[in-house]
């Protein structure tokens, strides 16, 4: 075991001087993942870590595909089981396929684990346990790993057994009950959120594990919850209803402040969001649309005090605003510096110059089983040190070969794990 202090090596086979000078600032360059994981909360987690430079090995089932690898936009590549959602975030891992209700399949698990400095998985509680693969089976063959369990409602409680996905979550969590309208009903938030936010939160515990197992030279085990990850982020909301007793109802398109000079204006050409909070914001508003006398109005200042001010105010800013492009509006009140912006189409927003400037999706240049280079979505941050340089995303069971043998296994004995059904077969890839 690498005594406290550092990290053990993240792998045996040699880089490129440059790929390993660039991963080498980056902070988890030395940290060994085994990411057994589907879906995407479970692999977004690990896709930051491998982001931040760590050594991600993907344990994928033999017999039960990930449904992520066949869920996107482009019929071919799902048939290729190289979909979209799955390249999203499974870039800079190694894939192993692996059997683990196989006795040897679990022996090679274990072995990986007593490698390892952090194993995330995000089975339902019980499952790995039930094949001595849980938390404490694991943390007893190597007290300094990191295990992080990610489920719909947690390791304890009485809805841990229970089946969960993104829009189950936004269900319970009262996050569709303060989406949309009176008028629409609960709306689903467009995107999985609560599945990336779980992700995000894993990430962040097991770095924060990390940091500790620095100082103290012990591992942890972190239980998180998409239930809680989804009730996190709602905080203002969740103190509306603990502290001041009062169910938040459907926010729409207002934004969380509730002025009458903020929301979603129709433009000449589309749509345009504005925020205006304070004061100075309200009756600069009105001045960079023409609206002097309501600039003067006394009561703008004090709007909180004034809710009769909403029915006034908003035939004004929609007249206005339907009289330039949304792109003049949103120069305009940026010079005058009012938050404000165009409502954008991913496509849109995705080739901006300012979004090209931010590096912010990083390039592959060539995947197997997709046949062409592609971006994928960065950290959402930025170090000084380092910018990631991921990997290509890997075909179901890529690299079994190349892992078993950094574990010691001989090429008679893959072949005979192979020929027993407790490792992947080498791939072929898709035509």
């Amino acid at each position: 075991m690498a005594s406290a202090g550092s990290f053990s090596a993240a792998s045996s086979v040699a880089e490129p001087e440059s790929e390993r000078r660039v991963l080498g600032n980056l902070p988890l360059a030395e940290v060994r993942v085994l990411d057994a994981t589907h879906v995407m909360a479970g692999p977004f987690c690990t896709y930051q870590l491998a982001l931040m430079g760590a050594a991600v090995i993907r344990v994928e089932a033999l017999d039960a595909d990930d449904p992520i690898r066949s869920h996107g936009a482009d019929a071919e590549l799902n048939r290729r089981r190289m979909g979209t959602s799955f390249l999203s975030h499974n870039a800079g891992k190694r894939s192993l396929g692996l059997d683990l209700k196989h006795p040897a399949g679990r022996a090679i698990f274990r072995r990986l684990a007593e490698r390892a400095d952090v194993l995330v998985e995000n089975f339902r509680p019980g499952a790995l346990d039930r094949l001595g693969l849980g938390a404490p089976a694991l943390r007893a063959l190597n007290p300094r790993l990191v295990y992080c369990a990610i489920s719909g409602f947690g390791q304890e409680g009485m809805l841990r057994g229970r089946p969960a996905y993104d829009h189950i979550i936004q269900a319970m969590s009262g996050m569709m009950a303060v989406t949309g309208t009176e008028e629409s009903g609960p709306l689903r938030v467009g995107f999985p959120v609560t599945d990336y936010v779980s992700g995000l939160l894993a990430a962040f515990a097991v770095s924060a594990s990390l940091f500790r197992r620095e100082r103290t030279g012990e591992g942890e085990t972190i239980d998180v919850a998409m239930l809680d990850a989804a009730l996190a982020i709602m905080g203002p909301l969740l103190t509306q209803v603990l502290i001041a007793g009062r169910n938040p109802p459907p926010a729409g398109n207002l934004p969380f402040g509730g002025s009458p000079f903020s929301g979603i204006f129709a433009t000449a050409d589309g749509f345009l969001a504005l925020v205006g909070s304070t004061p100075r914001q309200c009756s600069g508003i009105c001045r960079v649309l023409g609206l002097t006398h309501l600039a003067a109005d006394p009561r703008v200042a004090r709007w909180r005090d004034h809710p009769e001010l909403a029915a006034e105010v908003g035939p004004l800013l929609a007249a206005a605003f339907a009289t330039r492009t949304a792109d003049a509006w949103e120069l305009a009140l940026a010079e005058a510096d009012i938050p404000a912006g165009k409502l954008r189409s991913l496509g849109e927003i995705l080739y901006h110059p300012h979004l090209e400037r931010r590096d912010f999706m990083l390039g592959i240049d060539e995947v197997p089983g997709v046949g062409r280079g592609i971006k994928v979505p960065g950290a959402g941050f930025k170090l000084a040190s380092a910018t990631p340089v991921p990997t290509a995303p890997p075909l179901p069971g890529a690299d079994t070969r190349e892992i078993l043998r950094e574990l010691g296994y001989t090429d008679p004995e893959i072949e005979a794990l192979e020929a027993s059904g407790a490792v992947a077969a080498p791939p072929r890839s898709p035509a």
